[in-house]
């Protein structure tokens, strides 16, 4: 067994050991790249619902499903290609877009609110693409100031709460190199429009959204892919 295939056994047999798992492959042909990933993600995101962590900030376990908007992120990405650019995912979930960027060519940064959402994405971004990637735990009402600037920085379905809209565009601002670009995907959720008009408060370009109908939970849902640049 060669070194990345251990690493990605233990990976595996940790996730084993503390979740119920389910394994998923992803066929990303109708959002328009020729790709499949074997994603693990856990079996059921219901079951992870702590009551208490509810209680404190109504946080719900939203990262363990695979979304519509993350296999549109993901295809564009890989369609688009690394270089070996760095890459900020803000919001990992379970891994799908950090895995697709990592197989694209970027250094990919994966970042998230939840943990067990960062332990799920190492396997993942190490099975899809046989690299590490780097994870950090980031709550985006308080960013911290070593994350650094990022060539791409990317989010796929992060609005559907109204106060997220301005704590996203803060985040980009916050993370954005100069030259460089962010693209945030979004099947209409509430706090969009108002992200737009505080992305441009704050000094970023963002240009009418491209869309893709992605089939998706019982219905089909149109997803918009906003590019965002600094001025």
């Amino acid at each position: 067994m060669s070194a990345p295939d251990e690493a990605l056994a233990a990976l595996d047999a940790d996730l084993a050991a503390r979740f119920e798992v389910a394994r998923e492959t992803i066929d990303l042909r109708d959002e328009g790249a020729h790709e499949t990933f074997d994603i693990v993600r856990p079996a059921s995101a219901e079951a992870l619902i702590d009551e208490d962590a509810f209680a404190r900030d109504e946080r719900l376990p939203y990262w363990a499903d695979v979304w519509p908007s993350a296999r549109v992120l993901a295809a564009h990405l890989l369609r688009e290609g690394g270089g070996g650019r760095r890459l900020l995912e803000l919001g990992c979930g379970s891994g799908l877009v950090a895995a697709a960027a990592a197989r694209a060519g970027f250094a990919v940064t994966a970042s998230d609110y939840y943990d067990d959402a960062l332990l799920f994405t190492r396997a993942n971004v190490r099975r899809a693409a046989g690299v590490a990637c780097e994870t950090r735990l980031v709550d985006w009402r308080a960013m911290p100031d070593d994350l650094g600037y990022f060539d791409r920085v990317v989010a796929s379905d992060v609005l559907y709460e109204r106060p997220y809209a301005a704590l996203v565009a803060r985040a980009l601002v916050r993370t954005l190199a100069r030259g460089g670009v962010a693209y945030v995907t979004d099947p209409g959720r509430l706090a969009a429009p108002d992200f737009v008009e505080q992305a441009r408060s704050l000094g970023l370009d963002v240009g009418e959204p491209t869309t893709r109908d992605v089939a998706g939970y019982g219905t089909r849902q149109t997803i918009r892919l906003y590019r965002l640049r600094r001025r």
